[in-house]
């Protein structure tokens, strides 16, 4: 399997997260799968200005010239994606909230109903499911949780992909989650 890992940990080895990434990557790839592993904090990425280029100017290519190409190319392709961030504030980091927002490049911009909603057409044939692995803070509670929860649950909607697991490092052990990611 073709995988990649979009870690918007902002501070990498001052937590626990970025060495239970380390080792989900190692079990994934003693298994045999590809992984491409992100780490957005060393990336030049900027954010989405609302311009629309990528629908109507350039169909499925952002107007900046940054990082962000190479993520998409790899995400699209991809078998299997995972969303990984510490909760700050109550939500993932603001670098991964910059490239999800992003992610507008990979759909149309014209809409279809379904399950009843108005959602995006696919501009690709296949979108790979992901999972979600967050980090808690001190304070994290349970809304917080399903809020991120339901975020990420409706970008899977539009996204034409199913979130297959939101895992938390405090919680799971990073063999058995990626045992799940290559087994779903």
């Amino acid at each position: 399997m073709r995988i990649a890992i979009l870690n918007g940990d902002p501070s990498p080895n001052q937590n626990q997260m970025n060495g239970w990434l380390r080792s989900y990557e190692n079990s994934l790839v003693a298994n045999g799968h590809q992984v491409e592993h992100f780490h957005l904090s060393e990336m030049n990425l900027h954010h989405c200005i609302g311009c629309w280029t990528c629908w109507w100017k350039t169909p499925g290519r952002c107007v900046h010239n940054d990082d962000g190409e190479q993520v998409f190319r790899t995400v699209i392709n991809a078998d299997f994606f995972v969303f990984a961030s510490p909760l700050i504030a109550g939500f993932t980091s603001a670098l991964l909230k910059t490239i999800t927002d992003r992610f507008v490049v990979l759909i149309h911009p014209y809409i279809e109903i379904r399950l009843g909603e108005l959602h995006h057409r696919k501009r690709y044939d296949k979108y790979p499911n992901f999972g979600l692995i967050l980090s808690k803070e001190a304070d994290t509670d349970e809304e917080d949780l399903r809020i991120v929860r339901d975020m990420y649950d409706r970008l899977a909607i539009n996204f034409h992909a199913k979130m297959l697991y939101m895992n938390l490092v405090e919680e799971h052990n990073p063999e058995e989650t990626a045992y799940v990611t290559t087994h779903h």
